[in-house]
């Protein structure tokens, strides 16, 4: 086979025309960019704010084919909810930090726990995922899988004071329900039972009532089981 057959046999197997993996390391660049924009003393959060409009718009033009959905108008929407979000990650911290006595400051808890991080990108991640943004928000949530070993899918709906410890191997699905004051240790699996992919929109994860305490390698499974609060 020559090598032009070979070339165009490749070409004729790409299929997808959407698929720009360029997405995927802007949509990480600017995962990193926006957790420092919000907790590093040193990075200045108005210049970053503009910064990161700018890079959004880059991302809604590679992720947005769909004309139908909503994009470029998200962004400041999305600004005004970030001291609702960072409320909520403090006191995600102060949880941590109340919680496990191997933790020495609130700084260790921010910049040393992998479960803090995986839970702050999941809440910067749900924000875009209720304004039915595509591909961003799931990308996002997959950078900090990638990073940590937890798995949250930004669909997922999680109460205030939310703790993670270890973190690898947690895993929580998109419909999951999880209230106030919840801990989970690592292995955790909030899942699904198998449904069809035309029931995709029914709850399919279980829901943790407040004050529940799920520890290492428990496995939690479907849309009708609930954990009573403690």
């Amino acid at each position: 086979m020559s090598h032009q057959s070979i070339i165009k046999k490749i070409q004729q197997h790409k299929k997808q025309p959407n698929l720009r993996y360029a997405l995927k390391e802007k949509v990480e660049q600017f995962t990193k960019r926006l957790f420092y924009t919000l907790f590093d003393i040193d990075t200045p959060v108005d210049e970053n704010l503009k910064g990161l409009g700018i890079d959004f718009e880059e991302l809604t033009d590679l992720a947005c084919w769909e004309t139908e959905k909503p994009c470029a108008k998200v962004w400041q929407r999305y600004v005004e909810s970030l001291p609702k979000v960072l409320e909520s990650l403090n006191l995600d911290a102060e949880a941590i930090v109340e919680c496990d006595p191997a933790s020495m400051s609130i700084e260790e808890v921010y910049m040393a726990y992998p479960g803090f991080y995986a839970i702050a990108i999941y809440r910067l991640a749900h924000e875009l995922y209720k304004e039915g943004l595509p591909l961003i928000p799931r990308l996002m949530t997959e950078y900090a899988h990638s990073k940590t070993g937890v798995d949250i899918n930004p669909g997922a709906k999680i109460g205030k004071s939310f703790f993670i410890d270890h973190a690898t191997g947690v895993v929580i699905g998109e419909s999951a329900i999880i209230n106030d004051n919840v801990k989970l240790y690592q292995g955790v699996t909030l899942g699904a039972l198998y449904v069809a992919k035309d029931l995709r929109q029914t709850k399919r994860h279980p829901t943790i009532e407040d004050n529940v305490t799920i520890y290492a390698n428990a496995t939690i499974l479907g849309g009708d089981t609930v954990i009573g609060a403690n």
